[in-house]
């Protein structure tokens, strides 16, 4: 049944409200329950014309595409797609090493006799640690690298173009989003379960037809990345969500096919993406 624009946002805007309300720990599980409930209002809302982007792309094909294809929808270089980058990790390094040499410089150059030596020595070690932890464990330090990544505005940029690249290219194709948190290398199984209404992880099995839209929801960040810079730094948590779709699928996909619908979806959400430019630039504001 249609509902107005009125009434649906202020029902949308209670049943988030009483998410955010929620204690930390109890908000997925309340955004899930909500699934279901949030796609009623949109539905209705676009009944009556209000929400004319929901769901605006019900059934998708999947076919071949060819490199020549992604410069047409303006991605800079395909090749990069991928591909693993270390720039946030090499520029972490560099700062930990750089900033810990200073600081030993100047403790060794005012404290007295011994403490300025211990001191210097103690601090030129973090140096070292961060070198043994990242070659060892290289998780443990994401959350650090991240935070210094975000001192540089153009990454802060990159992030919202990524982040809102999911969220819209999710919402034409008919996922609703009850929470969301902005990073890279952050997986998105929120709007997968969202689209499914049901866990990704489990013995679950699904159709191509159902595959499709998830692939591109999952390639979205990268596509815009990839729209926008010559290096896609934040592909790897959203190549981890499409591959575990990808297992799902039934019947079950060669390597080549999955190779094939990756480039296709990548391409896909590009072409969304340019499409509706508009919106998308809407979202990316300050």
């Amino acid at each position: 049944a249609p509902i107005s624009a009125a009434e649906g946002y202020a029902s949308l805007g209670a049943t988030l409200g009483a998410i955010r309300a929620l204690p930390p720990s109890e908000r997925a599980e309340a955004a899930e329950a909500a699934t279901k409930r949030v796609s009623a209002t949109l539905n209705g809302m676009k009944v009556a014309g209000a929400t004319r982007r929901w769901d605006c792309y019900p059934t998708l094909q999947r076919r071949n595409v060819f490199p020549g294809e992604f410069s047409q929808m303006g991605i800079k270089d395909a090749t990069q797609i991928g591909r693993p980058s270390d720039t946030n990790d090499f520029n972490f390094i560099v700062a930990v090493t750089l900033t810990t040499s200073l600081l030993a410089l100047v403790v060794g150059a005012t404290l007295p006799g011994d403490w300025g030596a211990f001191g210097s020595y103690l601090i030129g070690g973090i140096s070292l640690a961060t070198l043994a932890v990242g070659s060892t464990a290289p998780g443990l330090l994401k959350v650090a690298i991240d935070r210094v990544a975000r001192v540089n505005p153009e990454y802060r940029t990159r992030i919202a173009k990524h982040e809102a690249a999911h969220f819209l290219v999710g919402y034409m194709l008919g996922t609703p989003v009850a929470g969301y948190s902005l990073g890279l290398g952050t997986a998105h199984t929120d709007f997968l379960e969202a689209k499914l209404e049901r866990k990704v992880y489990g013995r679950i099995a699904i159709k191509e037809e159902t595959m499709l839209p998830l692939a591109c929801i999952s390639m979205a960040g990268v596509a815009a990345e990839a729209m926008a810079y010559e290096e896609v730094q934040g592909q790897e948590a959203d190549l981890r969500d499409l591959q575990r779709i990808l297992n799902k699928c039934e019947p079950k996909l060669s390597d080549a096919a999955q190779q094939a619908v990756t480039r296709w979806a990548v391409w896909q959400a590009a072409s969304m993406l340019k499409r509706h430019q508009k919106s998308f630039d809407a979202l990316t504001e300050k």
